[in-house]
């Protein structure tokens, strides 16, 4: 079979007037970028409030491993399945950032016949908007250095400054910085570091924010640092940074409209990540969708344990959205890792070791189910899968009441998850939803965190030292205990041990730090070795990535 960049560059796309027209969008309301991609008018987006949303589907997994799960690809295939039925259905996903696609994974727009197009103007610089919350972020950053060069009214503490710059890159080497050496003239010396992008609270912001007004107010209420004394907090409206961060996010907060390799619509905006931030892509794209469609597939990083539990207690709680269906996407290969196998040894069959790793997959349906939306599980196919493997699965999955759906739309496109989207639909349409939050909002911090750890990580309890236990207190005195807890762990296990694969129990979770991300209004509370900034791997697929003697794009996947 072609590669996924051969299979792209082959994709016959309609002109993006064409894909418009599906969903009623008038030309006249959008703004193109070339043919193929385009900006939605905001303007026109706030005329459709009063239109009653379609149903949304979240699409969630396993924990995930080198072996993949292919939650992207699934949501792509079940929206173009869920159209060949003659459904009106739309799939809402995150932005790919510059950082996984030149490290490990190589491009994040689907794969096989289950793609988004264009697929490299998607995975590199596609309408601007990864560069335009860099640049807004790092306004402030330089408002705030420029403030203490000049003035420092407030006595900001260039000990206690909480905003560090971003790039879009893996790039370990800027974690731990020194800036303003040199003398006078450029500034006062002090610590300082690198983000990477998707982490930054300005993506963060982008991605809950209703309208300009609202995403104006949000930038005005970050934490920028303490003052020195008292540790009062000063906010980015103090150093006068809003009105100019909004100005550079205007054109990028209107959300951006391609099309699946059946042409049918995609909605890509924002790419918070999920294990260092909430995961999902932004409100206004997704209630866009909800507008112009009967059914919205959307998705969340990484499995259920981080992007799904963010997206109900984080996105949904902001913005009102009640999910109507959850698919959990699985595969045998990673079932086995999960089951002791190593990547090598993945093609063999193994029940024994699949049926162990089916622990992983049982701790993400018990843990869905907390939420109360009904939920089905998706087999992402593999073709070394054999049919002992596959009915391994479902047996495991029909004694917890479900259903087991073997797709390949890898393969074969929508028709390869025709069985899924009409399992989907069915779900959606019952009406037994009853969407509720992991916890309230009137529980206090500690609190918070610890029923995550405990209800969905399988903990015994979440431990602190002194200092960590005094900031969450002293968020609470200063008004922000009503705020959703964010949890920046480690992706790989229930545990914040990356290597402690299946389902974990009995284990402790140590926060290492909490961060305050007043204008996204929640905490972020981080646990074991996770970091802000990745690094590349030994082998970056930035190595593959090349443009051949016809001026074409080689090496994304």
């Amino acid at each position: 079979m072609k590669s996924d960049i051969e299979i792209a560059r082959d994709a016959k796309m309609q002109p993006i007037v064409q894909v418009a027209e599906k969903l009623g969008i008038p030309e006249s309301q959008l703004i193109p970028y070339g043919h193929t991609k385009a900006k939605i008018n905001l303007d026109y987006l706030q005329s459709l409030q009063s239109q009653p949303n379609g149903k949304l589907i979240l699409v969630t997994a396993m924990s995930p491993t080198p072996a993949g799960e292919g939650k992207t690809t699934a949501a792509i295939g079940l929206a173009d399945a869920m159209n060949r039925l003659g459904k009106n259905a739309s799939v809402c996903l995150r932005e790919p950032s510059l950082g996984p696609c030149f490290g490990m994974k190589g491009g994040a727009a689907g794969g096989g016949m289950a793609q988004v197009v264009p697929m490299e103007d998607i995975n590199l610089h596609f309408t601007g908007d990864m560069h335009a919350i860099g640049a807004a972020h790092n306004l402030l950053a330089a408002l705030i250095d420029n403030y203490i060069h000049w003035s420092n009214e407030v006595r900001l503490d260039l000990r206690r400054i909480t905003w560090r710059r971003v790039v879009d890159m893996n790039d370990r080497q800027l974690r731990q910085i020194t800036t303003g050496l040199g003398g006078p003239a450029n500034g006062f010396p002090r610590e300082d570091g690198f983000d990477i992008t998707v982490a930054s609270e300005v993506m963060a912001i982008f991605c809950l924010s209703r309208d300009l007004a609202d995403l104006q107010r949000r930038l005005g209420n970050i934490v920028i640092g303490y003052t020195r004394g008292k540790l009062e907090p000063v906010t980015a409206a103090q150093v006068e940074a809003p009105g100019a961060m909004t100005a550079l996010l205007r054109d990028a907060l209107a959300p951006n409209l391609v099309q699946t390799l059946e042409n049918n619509p995609a909605f890509i905006h924002g790419g918070p990540f999920a294990n260092i931030a909430h995961g999902c892509n932004s409100i206004i794209a997704t209630e866009s969708a909800l507008k112009l469609s009967d059914y919205v597939v959307t998705e969340a990083g990484f499995g259920a344990d981080l992007g799904a539990e963010k997206f109900f207690d984080i996105k949904c709680r902001k913005s009102g959205l009640k999910p109507d269906a959850v698919v959990i996407v699985a595969t045998v290969r990673a079932l086995k890792m999960h089951g002791g196998v190593s990547r090598e040894d993945l093609d063999r069959e193994d029940v024994a070791a699949l049926q162990r790793g089916l622990e992983n997959l049982g701790r993400h349906i018990r843990n869905t189910g907390q939420f109360g939306v009904p939920l089905t599980v998706a087999i992402n196919h593999f073709s070394g899968d054999t049919q002992a493997e596959l009915d391994a699965i479902s047996t495991y999955v029909a004694q917890r009441g479900l259903k087991a759906h073997v797709c390949t739309h890898w393969a074969d496109g929508g028709a390869g998850a025709q069985e899924l989207a009409q399992a989907v639909i069915e779900l959606a349409d019952s009406g037994s939803s009853q969407f509720r939050p992991l916890y309230d909002d009137d529980m206090s911090l500690w609190d918070k965190t610890r029923t995550i750890a405990r209800a969905i990580y399988g903990a015994d309890d979440i431990n602190a030292d002194q200092k960590i236990r005094d900031q969450f207190k002293q968020y609470e005195k200063e008004g922000y205990g009503h705020f959703p807890i964010c949890m920046a762990k480690t992706q790989y296990s229930f545990s914040t041990d990356p290597a402690l694969m299946g389902a974990p129990s009995s284990h402790n979770v140590k926060i290492r730090e909490l961060s305050l991300a007043a204008g996204a209004e929640f905490l972020v509370v981080v646990c074991g070795g996770i970091m802000r900034m990745p690094g590349l791997p030994r082998v970056p697929a930035a190595n593959s990535i090349a443009v051949n003697a016809q001026g074409e794009i080689e090496g994304l996947f």
